[in-house]
């Protein structure tokens, strides 16, 4: 979490501009950094168990919900709700109504765990849409399921995994880094998993090919090495960084909450993504 720290303040040296507008991500950070597991957290499955998941097509997702304890990620959660109050003070009452049942144990850590690429879609949990949920889910949960899916890291082989969704937490992919031989790496930002995935397919929907999908670029040539990749079918978006030509891009969490203009750039003009930035909340 420190490192992630270190990248923020890094990136914000970069987009000064940006400093005071993202600072509830700063926030986010710092509790992060300060997080420790109250108890140990480990999954409790074998590395041959788990290779046998994924050659199945099934993430590792149920074992998330298995471990996790609503204490043991209950600060966690709570300073992401102070930050969501914080963006949209409207929610300040289905924030209450979230907290009374989550100390009541009517609700827990499954109500903001990922379902096969999505976070929180249908729900309405205490009045909580699903990007309440889905912006709460991508506050709170990355320094517990880091700590948990961590010992998986390394046996999940190169091309062992097709899907467009996390092959560890399950969560929907958040970020795009373009690497080596141009190849395209899907990102996590809920548990920080990463994983290849075919160049021109969508991963929300799974249409393939250069004819569906949409390039939206920045027009400061300082932003050269980032681009929005967009599906015309689905109308899904996510932020991309050629790790190539800007070899010094912070990680892909980073990058994305300290691109918020890219955001604006993709919602208006009718794109949109599963964990919502600060800045669309706020505009709603």
């Amino acid at each position: 979490m420190t490192d992630l720290q270190d990248a923020w303040a890094d990136l914000l040296r970069r987009r000064p501009a940006f400093r005071d507008t993202l600072a509830i991500y700063g926030d986010v950070l710092e509790r992060w950094a300060r997080w420790s597991p109250p108890r140990p957290l480990a999954l409790s499955a074998s590395p041959a168990a788990w290779r046998a998941t994924w050659d199945s097509g099934t993430p590792l997702a149920a074992e998330a919900a298995r471990a996790l304890r609503a204490a043991d990620v209950e600060d966690l959660v709570g300073a992401a709700m102070d930050a969501l109050a914080r963006v949209e003070p409207s929610l300040a009452p289905a924030l209450q109504r979230f907290a009374e049942a989550w100390d009541g144990g009517a609700v827990g850590p499954t109500a903001l765990l990922p379902a096969r690429g999505r976070i929180g879609e249908g729900s309405n949990v205490a009045g909580l849409g699903a990007d309440a949920i889905a912006f709460l889910a991508g506050a709170s949960l990355r320094p517990a399921l880091e700590v948990l899916y961590g010992p998986a890291r390394e046996h999940l082989a190169e091309g062992a995994w097709s899907l467009g969704v996390c092959p560890f937490c399950g969560g929907p992919p958040g970020f795009t880094d373009v690497v080596e031989e141009g190849r395209r790496r899907l990102a996590c930002h809920l548990c920080g998993g990463a994983w290849l995935f075919a160049k021109l397919r969508c991963p929300f929907c799974g249409v393939d090919g250069a004819a569906h999908l949409a390039r939206l670029t920045p027009e400061e040539a300082r932003e050269e090495g980032y681009v929005i990749s967009a599906c015309r079918e689905c109308r899904a978006y996510m932020k991309e960084v050629d790790r190539r030509a800007r070899w010094n891009a912070g990680p892909a969490l980073v990058e994305d909450w300290g691109s918020p203009h890219f955001d604006l750039i993709a919602h208006r003009q009718g794109y949109w993504r599963p964990i919502p930035s600060i800045v669309q909340l706020a505009a709603r």
